[in-house]
């Protein structure tokens, strides 16, 4: 896993009580400003994304998952699909509302996005919860696609994220 783990040590900064009080958000944006820091978790996320055998696409899920998915699925040859919230998608969507840490909010993709069977692949920055994800899952499988599991760069195990997600296979880089 190359040495992503000291990088991130070193980059990823906590903010307490943002974006409101009483949560610590894990802040991605000095690690992948950082040269050494956008290199060491492409390279550990996409050897991660070869465990999860043949993938169609991996999804990026909004809107930290759109900045490592895209490098993940150039790095396996494969397609990118954007998770997006509400109303961000100019043709038909599929819709799913959830429930995160603080709040409630709608995730679409295009109900086009995959083909039937399609291995889709989940990545995001961060699972908490699991509600962003659970709802990812659930429109890809809507759309007729297998998810083969959910890929993060930090799990945050103290707020429940693999229990709201059953058994998908999931892998997490860091935990905090």
């Amino acid at each position: 896993m190359s040495d992503f783990p000291e990088v991130a040590a070193r980059l990823v900064r906590a903010i307490e009580d943002w974006p409101e009080a009483g949560v610590t958000f894990r802040d991605i944006t000095p690690l992948l400003a950082a040269p050494e820091g956008l290199r060491a978790p492409v390279d550990a996320l996409v050897d991660a994304a070869r465990a999860f055998g043949p993938l169609d696409v991996v999804a990026g899920v909004e809107a930290r998952g759109f900045l490592l998915a895209p490098l993940i699925a150039e790095a396996l040859g494969i397609g990118l699909v954007p998770v997006r919230k509400a109303g961000k998608l100019p043709a038909r969507t599929l819709a799913e509302n959830y429930s995160l840490e603080y709040g409630e909010a709608v995730v679409e993709i295009h109900a086009d996005a995959v083909t039937e069977g399609a291995r889709v692949l989940l990545v995001d920055d961060v699972l908490a919860t699991g509600g962003t994800l659970a709802a990812s899952r659930r429109l890809f499988e809507r759309a007729g696609a297998e998810v083969a599991g959910g890929l993060f760069l930090i799990e945050l195990p103290a707020l429940g994220g693999r229990d709201a997600l059953g058994d998908l296979a999931l892998t997490a880089l860091l935990e905090y």
